[in-house]
């Protein structure tokens, strides 16, 4: 099985949407362009904040054909591929085998949510992926949006069992301990842990982690860089109420309004997520003028 090496900062795409709910293709353009521009690590394709759970699957085909071909091999592609039906998940990766083998570096798998497994089950639902998957495997525990932690141990089994297939973790339990216990236990292997939440980027990266999988970056890639590639409190700080406020009415209601801000693409989402409250938007143009005038020289 091919390794590419995935650290540093990784996008999780938005799927910009027009007035009318289509795909909007000529905002996703504009996206791929300010990512390529920022020299962002990688990109992670059709995962949460991507929306894919209201696509149909010809509109989650159009997005990945558009940003495979847009992309050209320039930078990684991580795809999203995961569910709460580990047989549905492995033929899934049965039908993408070919698409997958040619253009992406790994894919994102997210523990099932709803069934709210034993790790025991846990462990032999990733396994299960890992076998079948054409393209090594992260790792995605968002306690959360599941219901169910992937504990450190059974990140760790599955690290020692799969070194090849398996590759990293993306960890946003919030949980400093426990992404700090899986730094520690794989110290000194090639197995990678990724911060999934932005408000930890800095801390978790002097720590010892190996990269962020943002949803800030969409919107300021170069401060996501920055905060990845030179870590510093103090700019984690200035960013602090800016997270704070992309979370507050959920993902990626938060991102796409801070984008509509920027003028990039329209404050679109799809049901049951509805578009940011005013209050929320005034809270954003204000966070993101305190950040600039705080932290940008």
């Amino acid at each position: 099985m091919k390794e590419t090496k995935i650290s540093g900062l990784g996008t999780a795409l938005v799927t910009p949407f027009t007035a009318s709910g289509k795909v909007d293709l000529d905002a996703l353009h504009r996206l791929l362009d300010r990512q390529l521009n920022a020299k962002v690590d990688f990109l992670v394709v059709l995962g949460t904040t991507g929306e894919p759970v209201t696509m149909t699957p010809r509109e989650q085909q159009l997005v990945r054909k558009t940003i495979v071909e847009h992309i050209a091999g320039r930078i990684p592609l991580v795809l999203g591929v995961g569910g709460n039906c580990t047989q549905e998940v492995v033929e899934r990766l049965g039908l993408l085998k070919d698409e997958l083998k040619h253009n992406y570096a790994a894919i994102l798998s997210v523990c099932p949510f709803y069934n709210k497994p034993q790790q025991e089950g846990l462990y032999r639902h990733f396994a299960a992926i890992a076998e079948a998957s054409p393209v090594p495997v992260i790792l995605y525990n968002v306690p959360g949006r599941t219901g169910v932690n992937l504990l450190p141990e059974t990140t760790l089994r599955l690290a020692a069992d799969f070194p090849h297939r398996i590759i990293g973790v993306k960890e946003a339990s919030g949980n400093m301990e426990q992404i700090k216990t899986i730094i520690r236990g794989v110290r000194g292997s090639s197995f990678i842990v990724l911060s999934g939440d932005d408000g930890l980027t800095a801390p978790l990266m002097l720590d010892g982690a190996h990269g962020l999988i943002s949803v800030l970056s969409n919107a300021l890639p170069e401060a996501a860089m920055q905060l990845v590639h030179q870590p510093s409190l103090e700019q984690q700080q200035a960013l602090d109420g800016l997270i704070r406020a992309l979370f507050a009415e959920g993902n990626p209601t938060g991102i796409k309004a801070l984008l509509s801000l920027q003028g990039a693409m329209i404050d679109q989402v799809r049901l049951p997520l509805v578009p940011a409250s005013d209050g929320l938007k005034n809270e954003l143009r204000k966070q993101l003028q305190a950040y600039e005038d705080s932290y940008i020289r």
